[in-house]
């Protein structure tokens, strides 16, 4: 049973929301992905540039036609060739979803190292002296009732 409240569903549901995509987008999106598909299988750059001029000379061929029947069945062409020509291992970009340095590096908060054992401690003494100090500071400054201002001394000198 549906519950009425006199507001839209997109109100609740935000994620819900989808814009229309424009014809225009849509050769934009397959223009690209076919380039980067080309990338992927081609190895030397001068090959990789004289393809992709082909394959823009081809896109600007067809750049005035008005009838949009024609122009959907030539996006269901490109989206074929792209089909057919898929590479099995496309390549990424290196902090990209799928590269090989996507989401790699944690930022760990700082009071993990509160969890270090004292063997690990022990490797780096002046950094957990140092840090030892600190946090003296700002458990003093946070007692006198300036939080902010311990916080913003603690990101000043850790920085």
């Amino acid at each position: 049973m549906a519950c009425t409240t006199g507001r839209p569903i997109t109100e609740f549901a935000s994620y819900l929301k989808r814009e229309l995509t424009t014809h225009t987008r849509r050769v934009q999106n397959i223009y690209k992905r076919i380039c980067r598909n080309e990338e992927s299988w081609l190895l030397e750059r001068h090959e990789i540039r004289y393809r992709l001029t082909i394959i823009r000379a081809e896109f600007e061929k067809h750049r005035h036609v008005k009838d949009m029947r024609l122009a959907r069945s030539l996006l269901d062409e490109g989206e074929r060739y792209l089909f057919k020509n898929i590479h099995p291992s496309p390549r990424y970009f290196t902090f990209s979803p799928g590269g090989v340095c996507f989401e790699r590096y944690a930022d760990y908060p700082d009071w993990h190292l509160d969890h270090w054992h004292p063997l690990e401690k022990a490797r780096y003494p002046y950094y957990f002296a140092k840090r030892e100090q600190r946090k003296k500071e700002y458990i003093e400054m946070w007692e006198k009732g300036n939080p902010g201002k311990a916080l913003e001394d603690l990101k000043a000198a850790t920085h």
